[in-house]
């Protein structure tokens, strides 16, 4: 895996398209209505609640496949 100094640049480019989909889809289990492209009307609270949620879920993922 290649070492990146910019936090802005993906590791792993083709991981755009999954993490879009997998947004869309917590987005939608916490109730938050993204739509196609900017997002920028969205409130602070339910950009937390959208990212807590991905972070909850990748890191149960993980957990999972340690076992």
């Amino acid at each position: 895996m290649a070492y990146s100094n910019n936090s802005n640049t993906k590791v792993v480019p083709e991981a755009r398209e999954a993490l879009d989909k997998f947004k869309y889809e917590v987005a939608s289990e916490v109730g938050v209505n993204l739509k196609q492209g900017y997002n920028g009307d969205l409130s602070s609270r339910d950009a937390g609640r959208i990212g807590g949620q991905m972070v909850r879920k990748l890191i149960q993922q993980a957990e999972s496949q340690m076992k």
